[in-house]
């Protein structure tokens, strides 16, 4: 089966629950990142800079994702399922 995106933000923010996501995705990239009220991209975007010396890139949603799995070129769904944390 294959998950979206969303799903896999819920899962890294820990907000699944009997897996259902209980966020939408711009909820559960905020709570993942530590953020409030940010969209998405802006989200994930913050929590790669906090993790990388505060190296940001204003990624779209396809590269940040690829970015924290350490992949380039998937799409949005396969490079979220790849990350760990």
């Amino acid at each position: 089966m294959t998950y979206s995106y969303v799903y896999h933000l819920n899962r890294l923010a820990g907000t699944i629950v009997n897996s259902v996501p209980q966020l939408d995705e711009a909820g559960a990239a905020n709570k993942w990142a530590g953020t409030k009220d940010l969209k998405t991209v802006g989200a994930l975007n913050a929590l790669y800079a906090s993790r990388n010396s505060g190296l940001n890139q204003g990624l779209d949603l396809q590269g940040i994702l690829n970015a924290f799995a350490g992949t380039t070129g998937l799409g949005p769904n396969e490079a979220a399922s790849r990350i760990v944390s």
